[in-house]
């Protein structure tokens, strides 16, 4: 019988580098009584950001959001964008703030990204760019979008909060679209306590990003343009420059993590892996399984909340579908009917703990809890 753990166990730990190594980083801060506004740290993690994400053009933020608002705002993007309902909030808002409308496009069932296929169907004389968002690191359908981008004369934003580092064929996921904007919020692999980065391949945007990010200062005198303060700091990019060596190891980590959990969930009817990938194709961001009420006996939110009495917190993400918020409930793309396969993931997806230092014992006792919820339920159902 599974016993519940002692201390909480959460759906992610942030990465921390050592404390020693950090507070000489920050040292150097302060010894440079520079503290934002572009300076050391800012521009050796860029440097190192653009190598490893094999990319030639990249602009750092305060966030993940504000990288995605500005760059949308940078694209100079009109009227409608076609983008999915599952995703973080985060994604619909940043085009909310730059008066754009949504259409929403239902999901493809295997890999929970917008469905390449349902795309055209909702292009009309209004529609400007189409938003992709990497779900949990699963790349979406990056070279029929982009055909029907070329198409109609349409942008390509990704949101690839979950794709860091990771790779399409052997090509960084940065490389694709016209633009993909990255996380690196403290959950995320990578992180920089909170901040965000946008990649792009058109180097006039460099100009129009560090403007945008920057109050529209052209210099001490002189405003050319309607922007914000969205400067990643000093210390944020220190840290960031200390995660970046531990990287490695934490792929690693959650590698062998990921093993464990699908050694262990892998005869559990009910229970399916999405996310499969390994090695460079996967951005080790999170682990998530789909659950089959039909198969495995019992739902998604019953799953979720028996763990809760085992201390172990996995979370229904994304959940509730953003073409569910009270504001979208006006827009035909919105209703449910339209986006049958999104609603069915919204009831099945389980973000379970991931992190490097989740010992595998844990991994296995959480699977233990599991197939004996599998196992209860279906003996209940033979009675």
């Amino acid at each position: 019988m599974a016993k519940a753990f002692e201390q909480p166990i959460y759906v992610t730990r942030p990465l921390l580098p050592d404390i020693t190594d950090v507070t000489e980083r920050i040292k150097k801060v302060w010894d440079s009584k520079q503290l934002t506004n572009f300076g050391a740290q800012h521009a050796e993690l860029s440097r190192q950001l653009k190598e490893y994400l094999g990319v030639g053009h990249i602009s750092m933020f305060s966030n993940g959001t504000m990288a995605l608002l500005l760059g949308l705002k940078a694209l100079k993007l009109t009227g409608e964008v076609i983008t999915t309902p599952f995703t973080f909030p985060a994604t619909v808002q940043a085009l909310d703030w730059n008066n754009l409308t949504p259409v929403f496009c239902d999901i493809d069932p295997v890999t929970f990204n917008i469905d390449a296929d349902k795309i055209e169907a909702l292009i009309t004389e209004k529609t400007s760019a189409i938003l992709g968002v990497h779900v949990f690191g699963n790349p979406c359908d990056v070279e029929k979008i982009q055909a029907i981008a070329d198409k109609h004369g349409l942008k390509v934003i990704y949101d690839g909060a979950h794709a860091f580092g990771s790779k399409i064929n052997g090509v960084p996921v940065s490389r694709f679209g016209d633009m993909t904007m990255f996380s690196f919020h403290a959950t995320k692999l990578f992180n920089t306590i909170e901040g965000g980065a946008l990649t792009y391949s058109d180097p006039a945007l460099d100009k129009q990003l560090e403007l945008l990010r920057n109050f529209g200062l052209a210099n001490a005198e002189e405003v050319v343009l309607s922007g914000l303060n969205a400067k990643m700091n000093e210390v944020q990019a220190g840290v960031g420059l200390e995660v970046l060596k531990v990287l490695p190891e934490e792929r690693s980590k959650r590698h062998a993590i990921k093993k464990a959990y699908e050694e262990n969930l892998a005869d559990i009817d009910g229970i399916r892996v999405l996310t499969t990938l390994e090695d460079e194709s996967s951005s080790y961001q999170y682990f998530v399984i789909g659950i089959d009420e039909a198969a495995f006996g019992q739902s998604r939110d019953a799953v979720h909340q028996e763990l809760q009495k085992y201390n172990v917190f996995a979370r229904k993400y994304f959940s509730p579908l953003c073409s569910d918020f009270e504001w979208y409930s006006e827009l035909p793309s919105a209703r449910p009917e339209n986006l049958p396969h999104a609603q069915q993931a919204v009831q099945q997806v389980l973000a379970m703990p991931y992190y490097g230092d989740l010992p595998i014992e844990s991994v296995e006792a959480i699977c233990g809890i599991i197939r004996e919820l599998h196992v209860t339920q279906r003996s209940l159902s033979q009675i």
